[in-house]
């Protein structure tokens, strides 16, 4: 794929969507690099209704599971394929690492059978980089906005999902990057990241850019 996947992962309040909205216009107005924001669940009308249903009706953590996967697939034929196939970098608020951290660390599911279904639903796509954004969970919860049963979840609940998301770094550090949440002014925090991505993918920065600035295409609402 000539573009890129990066992906946010962090608790909830972590200021993810922030972030992302931030390196976009940074990319976008310094680089003219033709980014898409998009989430998980969600990106798309059907991935909304599924995402709807996952945050605020109850069920067994195994439905939940595969909602996510069915909403995961979708996005991916939908969304990712399509912009990574047109050179855009694609920056997602949550994927595969949420679903390892949330149903598998968080719900008690089996972390090897998570990682299996993630990787059928995403046909083996796998981010090229992703941002950790690392917060207690205490305060990530007071920071949080989207009122959702994940949100009502007791603060051991929102631990276990912390500690998932660092098990997923051990696994697989060389595709991390861990940043502070909230450290910085989000611009501030945009620019620094921008810059670990220019030392890692120096070619995407190198290659010649339309003078004009591309038309931002947004998943989001």
């Amino acid at each position: 794929m000539p573009g890129l996947l990066i992906t946010f992962e962090g608790n909830e309040g972590s200021g993810k969507t922030t972030l992302i909205r931030a390196t976009a216009e940074a990319l976008q107005r310094d680089y003219q690099i033709s980014t898409v924001e998009t989430r998980e669940p969600g990106g798309l009308l059907l991935s909304e209704k599924i995402r709807d249903l996952l945050l605020h009706y109850p069920m067994n953590p195994w439905t939940e599971l595969f909602l996510y996967e069915a909403a995961r697939a979708e996005h991916l034929h939908q969304v990712l394929l399509p912009a990574l196939k047109k050179n855009q970098w694609v920056l997602c608020d949550r994927f595969t690492d949420s679903t390892l951290a949330y149903q598998g660390a968080g719900r008690g599911l089996n972390w090897d059978q998570v990682k299996e279904l993630n990787l059928l639903a995403t046909q083996g796509l796998t981010p090229h980089l992703s941002v950790f954004l690392d917060i207690p969970p205490q305060l990530g919860l007071k920071n949080a906005t989207e009122k959702n049963r994940f949100e009502e979840e007791k603060v051991g609940f929102h631990q276990k999902v912390r500690q998932g998301f660092l098990k997923s770094i051990r696994q697989e550090p060389q595709r991390w990057i861990q940043l502070k949440a909230l450290s910085d002014s989000p611009q501030n925090m945009a620019s620094g990241l921008i810059q670990t991505l220019k030392t890692r993918f120096p070619q995407s920065f190198r290659k010649k850019r339309s003078p004009t600035s591309p038309k931002k295409r947004s998943t989001r609402e």
